[in-house]
């Protein structure tokens, strides 16, 4: 599909992992209920091709650009060049009224030329920790928006605005019930869904089947919904049947909003965007943090949770088999913990977030937009201890204060 040719759309630049290229389809999704139309810049990658194979209505543009790595500077610098030069070259036949970056090393390209040729910019920080593009982008945009309060200040510019993560529509409270059956699940038994991001993650899985001995002495009527990634399937399939445990195993599920809405616990690392899709659907949660993750931001995601009641937490170099596998049990069999986390969840639910996104876009561009009320950000949680005499978040029994573990 061409783009138009007038000053008449936006650009999303939103390519690299799942947590860049969902919240901007929230926000594509807003604009085109608008009647605006949009064009969308991904990179090659598997996840990134696989987010927008069903997409309609909207023009498609794959960047080049490849991740800064360490022992890859020539490629990087390759695939930044290129795409910028791809970048500019469509902003010049189709000239946007606006472009969004959504962080990643897709952002950048398309930013810069926008800015060289004077198309309004902006940008969303879906993390507590600001990544490295947006942290570099930041004073070539017009406008700033973070998903966490914290990030605010770490730009340093009193501009930001606090918006939260745009979230896709469809993922909002469901029936466990018809979810479950539609992923071939008993609808009347607990369900644990076991996820690591949009690329699936090796040492949850792990941790995860390393557990299911103990899981299926403990709670015997769970079921198990678990996303793998592409490079564990068989291993994990296997290791169920061989434990007489009943589960669904994929490698991904594009229908994500039935796999949460199936879900009693789940299993999951701390991506910004998971988060947000978990919070608007009150799904309870146990965080896994990915110790590597850029600048920690996992785990600063995490705490953020955390500290206000909206989540568990293990640290993944110090949680064993036995130690996810209690955490489970008491989550599944304590309905007050999860009622408590339910509730709790409400306040990381910003459903105008891509509204707001929108607004403030298209006004720029001279379009005159509804009103959206603002959001008052999350307020601060008191801090909780620095250090724990167990490697469990939670702790047992009726109190449901919940803690973490530092990194």
């Amino acid at each position: 599909m061409r783009a138009p040719s007038s000053e008449s759309y936006v650009a999303i630049a939103c390519g690299g992992t799942g947590g860049h290229v969902f919240p901007g389809l929230a926000v594509a999704e807003v604009l085109a209920q608008r009647g605006v139309p949009v064009s969308l810049f991904v990179s090659p990658k598997e996840v990134d091709q696989q987010a927008v194979r069903t997409v309609t209505g909207m023009a498609i543009l794959t960047l080049p650009a490849v991740a800064l790595q360490r022992g890859h500077l020539v490629a990087f610098a390759r695939g930044f060049w290129e795409s910028f030069w791809q970048a500019r070259k469509h902003f010049l036949q189709h000239r946007p009224g606006a472009v969004l970056a959504m962080g990643g090393f897709t952002s950048a390209p398309p930013i810069l030329a926008a800015r060289l040729l004077g198309i309004p910019t902006f940008l969303h920080e879906a993390n507590s920790i600001p990544g490295r593009a947006n942290r570099w982008l930041a004073p070539f945009v017009n406008q700033i928006f973070v998903g966490f309060p914290k990030a605010v200040r770490r730009f340093r510019r009193a501009d930001a605005r606090m918006t939260g993560t745009p979230v896709r529509s469809q993922f909002r409270p469901r029936d466990a019930a018809a979810c479950r059956l539609a992923l071939g699940l008993n609808p009347h038994r607990p369900v644990l869904l076991i996820m690591g991001g949009s690329q699936g993650a090796h040492a949850v899985n792990e941790l995860a089947l390393r557990s299911l001995p103990i899981l299926a002495r403990l709670l015997p009527e769970l079921q198990f919904l678990h996303l793998t990634g592409v490079n564990q399937l068989e291993l994990t399939r296997k290791a169920y049947a061989t434990n007489n445990l009943e589960a669904v195993v994929f490698p991904f599920l594009d229908e994500m909003e039935t796999a949460l809405g199936a879900a009693t616990v789940a299993i999951s690392r701390a991506g910004a965007s998971s988060l947000a899709e978990m919070a608007a659907m009150r799904l309870s949660a146990i965080l896994i943090p990915y110790p590597s993750a850029a600048d920690n931001h996992q785990y600063h995601n995490a705490l953020a949770y955390v500290e206000t009641g909206a989540a568990r937490m293990l640290y993944q170099p110090t949680a064993t088999p036995a130690t996810l596998a209690q955490l489970v049990w008491e989550m599944v069999e304590t309905s007050a913990a999860r009622e408590s986390i339910r509730a709790v969840l409400g306040r990381w639910v910003f459903p105008h977030a891509a509204s707001q996104i929108a607004d403030v876009m298209l006004t720029a561009m001279g379009r005159r937009q509804p009103v959206v009320p603002t959001l008052a950000p999350v307020p601060a949680a008191p801090r909780i201890p620095e250090t724990l005499p167990s490697p469990l978040v939670a702790p047992r029994d009726e109190e449901l204060k919940l803690k973490a573990i530092p990194p």
